[in-house]
């Protein structure tokens, strides 16, 4: 720590330790701000008794420490916490937003001292000690005053949690994940707990069953992994000779794959970044997590404070965010220009989650909301400036999770058959696919019993037919498992209504979600998650429009791997299966931008040499002549299972129709191996 930080750490280590002593005006505040200090000082003595790599030297039972640590955020405890909204509201009344967000990012603590973040920790008790003295002095202090207190602590230390976040995630560093994984014994579980994230019986039972896969099966998954990483290089046809870096992100238990993968990686030349996901709200927006994440996260509470930031988030703060990142962007250029993409180790099979909608968080106003998309596009502009989409690309699979249940040691090695698939075979089949759609002027698809789809989709006319395609045949590379043709349609035209019963989006589940669509673009949505119709909107508007009033198509595209399909039906876990492999499962759209945002300029080939056309739509045709009109920066798959598609066919220009799937079966010639994985279902 340096010399200044010593010196204002010590002081606010003092002054808290003097709380619990104290007597407040207002007694309904006394015991949030004793218990508070109480647990900053225990935090305190953890941080005086961890090593560098997140060993700990006390007296303590590392489980015990761990629960401490993370106390209030789980079960009954988030009840009675003051992180809680409605908890926080019962106690607080006009005060409860600044002071739960204080709450939730004292929650932080852990991750600061784990990390060795000093000035972040620093920066964050002087938050708490000057919102505690305002309530000292005053019985009850002006509501504005407190709520300036927080908006001025972001605004002026927007620049510090900026640079540590471009910084961690563009360079590698020898830091706390870098030294477990490589340098821990991974058969000794205690390592767990050097995170300073909350370790369950979830984490250790992954990390358990992951010691018992021999070497070669850890290689296997390992070559499997960055293999699709280094070929996606070639698909996308960007240059991977001056690439430097690449960043794994994973979940607690996984270490052994990672291990291995760092070496491989390491050994095409690429160093190999290993970060935690952002914690404070200064930075993180919504419920998404990049880096390293544990299993056990607790989702109410990072689900109440999705939107904190709107304690702070004005004009005045973006543009002060968007003036910092940029500046992180310029200090560290070179370093980015080298980075290769993300390397995303994805599970499934968590516990299941239905979040409940309070009244009671901290939520954006109508303008936040239109602020946000403004933010959004903004960043989205400021890192293609520094790391344009063109010159890398990434790679993700998916390995499922004990919480799956019984079968999971069993669906695990399933899905590691389905990572391996031959890609030569499902290369074969996807062009018979392709030829027939790429002569239609349109595709309909069907949904069947109680699944109301009814969707058309536009085809472009091909110039040139015998060197041009509208679909890319996707195999194993960016997303593995292989399975999928998909393309960018045409918006004008394509339309209808696209319905499922049941589909999870970014761990979240969507209960008879419908979306319409008019000439391309959403115009309408529900879902029956709450009672509340108005609910059910903010809640698609949160995690699927991302607060834009509409998205167009982005894709579609139709899944081919049957097996998975299978696998899900069979073990009957096809709520449970990620997008990453739901989408191959079906045929699906996406919402919001294309597959080749921001690379529409590169040509990109398929196996048999045509290039692929539909490479951009309406809006990215913009990004030359109006680049804030061009992007949306999400990108959200929605699937159709085979067992909710009634018909999916190609019609001609002269009115004639080729099915390609009826009553969820493949029936175009070719196709028919696809049928084993359906006829397998029991």
């Amino acid at each position: 720590m340096q010399d200044y930080l010593v010196e204002q750490f010590e002081l606010y280590k003092e002054r808290i330790a003097e709380i619990p002593q104290e007597t407040m005006p207002e007694g309904r505040f006394a015991d949030f701000f004793v218990s508070a200090a109480e647990y900053i000082n225990y935090v305190i003595k953890v941080r005086e008794e961890l090593g560098g790599d997140g060993s700990y030297k006390g007296s303590e039972d590392l489980q015990v420490l761990n629960e401490k640590l993370f106390k209030g955020l789980y079960g009954e405890d988030y009840e009675r916490s003051y992180a809680n909204p409605d908890y926080a509201d019962s106690v607080f009344g006009s005060y409860s937003k600044p002071l739960q967000f204080l709450a939730a990012e004292l929650h932080m603590l852990p991750q600061l001292i784990y990390d060795g973040k000093d000035e972040e920790l620093v920066i964050l008790l002087e938050l708490f000690i000057e919102i505690y003295c305002n309530f000292l002095a005053e019985e009850k202090p002006l509501i504005k005053t407190i709520e300036e207190a927080v908006y001025y602590w972001a605004f002026d230390y927007a620049d510090i949690f900026a640079e540590d976040r471009i910084r961690e995630i563009f360079i590698p560093q020898d830091n706390l994940p870098k030294k477990i994984v490589m340098e821990a014994d991974l058969s000794d579980i205690s390592y767990l707990y050097r995170y300073g994230e909350m370790i369950t019986d979830s984490e250790i039972r992954l990390a358990e069953f992951m010691n018992k896969l021999s070497e070669e099966e850890i290689e296997s998954m390992a070559s499997t992994f960055t293999g699709g990483f280094r070929r996606g290089f070639v698909t996308m046809n960007v240059d991977f000779d001056s690439r430097k870096t690449v960043s794994i992100r994973y979940f607690i238990g996984q270490e052994r794959m990672v291990r291995a993968a760092v070496k491989k990686f390491e050994a095409m030349g690429l160093g190999v970044i290993l970060s935690r996901y952002s914690v404070s709200r200064v930075i993180r927006k919504g419920i998404g997590k990049q880096g390293f994440v544990n299993l056990s996260a607790p989702r109410q509470f990072e689900y109440d404070h999705r939107m904190d930031d709107a304690i702070f988030f004005d004009r005045k703060f973006c543009d002060r965010k968007l003036s910092v990142i940029r500046a992180a962007y310029e200090k560290y250029a070179d370093d980015i220009s080298g980075y290769g993409g993300p390397a995303v180790i994805e599970c499934f099979g968590e516990k299941d989650f239905e979040p409940v909608a309070k009244d009671t968080s901290i939520t954006y106003t109508d303008k936040q909301q239109e602020l946000s998309v403004y933010m959004s596009r903004e960043e989205g502009m400021l890192r293609e400036e520094f790391l344009p989409g063109d010159s890398y690309s990434f790679t993700i699979i998916a390995f499922p999770v004990p919480d799956i249940g019984d079968d999971f040691e069993a669906v695990f090695r399933e899905t590691v058959n389905i990572n391996t698939l031959d890609s030569s075979v499902w290369t074969k089949i996807h062009q018979h696919i392709i030829d027939v759609m790429d002569r239609a002027a349109y595709v309909k698809v069907e949904g069947s019993g109680s699944n109301r789809t009814d969707m058309k989709i536009i085809m472009r006319k091909l110039a040139d037919p015998d060197r041009e395609t509208q679909f890319e045949n996707c195999v194993a590379d960016v997303n593995i498992p292989l399975g999928e043709v998909f393309t960018s349609p045409v918006l004008k035209g394509s339309g209808g209504l696209l319905h499922v019963s049941s589909v999870y989006i970014n761990g979240l589940q969507f209960k008879n979600l419908s979306i319409e669509f008019e000439d391309g673009m959403v115009k309408s949505y529900s879902c029956d998650n709450f009672d509340d119709t108005e609910k059910c909107k903010a809640f698609i508007d949160d995690n699927i429009l991302f607060h834009h009033k509409t998205l167009p198509l982005g894709e579609f595209a139709i899944g081919t791997n049957t097996f998975a399909y299978d696998m899900g039906r069979r073990f009957d876990i096809m709520a449970k299966l990620p997008i990453l492999i739901m989408e191959k499962t079906g045929p699906h759209f996406a919402v919001g931008d294309t597959c080749y945002s921001h690379a529409e300029d590169t040509k990109v080939y398929n196996p048999d040499g045509k290039e692929i056309i539909s490479r951009e739509n309406d809006f990215s045709l913009l990004r030359d002549t109006e680049p804030e009109k061009a992007y949306f920066n999400c990108h959200t798959d929605i699937t159709i299972p085979f067992d909710e598609l009634g018909r999916l066919y190609a019609v001609y220009e002269d009115g004639n129709e080729v099915d390609i799937i009826r009553d969820g079966r493949f029936v175009l010639v070719g196709t028919e191996k696809l049928n084993e994985g359906i006829d397998g279902v029991k």
